[in-house]
């Protein structure tokens, strides 16, 4: 696992989170990792990406810095929420992980085959207490009819939207209007991927607060990375 900090600027560049990422054995992507699982794996590949990002994240101490751990988990791959949850909490257990500091990530360029089962997956992780959120919004399946039918606390607005918002005024229209729902609905908004202090500043004068990507901090590789202090990070004249 590779984690990823997710950045508060409302609290001055505290992380709220760090972000548990696969990687192959010689530190390849999470697209090259997938490519090798076939669909009769994606369950146990699921259970083992949960498990080994609370062992790694332990080890870590990643509880002592008083940020969350956010996993991505795969729909698909859960036949039963309450079932399939069990090695999570196993692991949780026998690591001392508090669960409260547990955050999962269903990424919408998975196409969910039935999107009663996702709310049920969902419902049950709410009453677990767990934070739940929608990643990769805005690219891939039905954005907004997740956002409307699925119990969030977190949006993570997709890269594609964020690249060149600063000087793309479709994009920002689109932006605007994400996050004045979200506002509504008391949903927070993640702008992951950002790249250059342009397009953090224009997110950050849009209202907001929640932030993730290579400006801030790399993956770091069975490390916690220490992100840059927001204060350096000033548009280019």
């Amino acid at each position: 696992m590779a984690f990823q900090p997710i950045l508060d600027a409302d609290r001055g560049g505290q992380v709220l989170a760090q972000e548990a990422l696969v990687r192959g054995p010689q530190g390849q992507g999470a697209g090259w990792v997938m490519d090798q699982v076939s669909p009769g794996g994606l369950y146990a590949f699921d259970q083992a990406c949960r498990v080994a990002a609370i062992e790694e994240a332990s080890r870590l101490r990643l509880a002592e810095t008083g940020a969350q751990l956010a996993i991505n988990f795969l729909p698909n791959a859960v036949y039963n929420p309450v079932a399939c949850i069990q090695a999570t909490l196993r692991a949780a257990e026998r690591t001392g992980f508090p669960l409260n500091r547990l955050i999962f990530e269903v990424s919408e360029r998975e196409r969910v085959q039935d999107p009663s089962h996702l709310l049920r997956i969902f419902q049950a992780y709410r009453q677990m207490g767990f934070t739940l959120a929608i990643d990769d919004f805005g690219a891939g399946h039905a954005g907004l009819e997740l956002l409307a039918d699925l119990p969030v606390d977190l949006v993570k607005l997709d890269m594609g939207l964020i690249r060149g918002c600063d000087t793309h005024r479709r994009r920002q229209v689109i932006l605007a209007s994400i996050i004045a729902a979200c506002r509504e609905l008391e949903v927070q908004v993640i702008a992951e991927g950002i790249e250059t202090a342009e397009e953090w500043t224009t997110l950050r004068e849009m209202g907001i607060s929640l932030f993730q990507g290579y400006l801030f901090a790399r993956p770091g590789f069975r490390n916690l990375p220490v992100p840059a202090a927001l204060s350096t990070l000033t548009p280019l004249a």
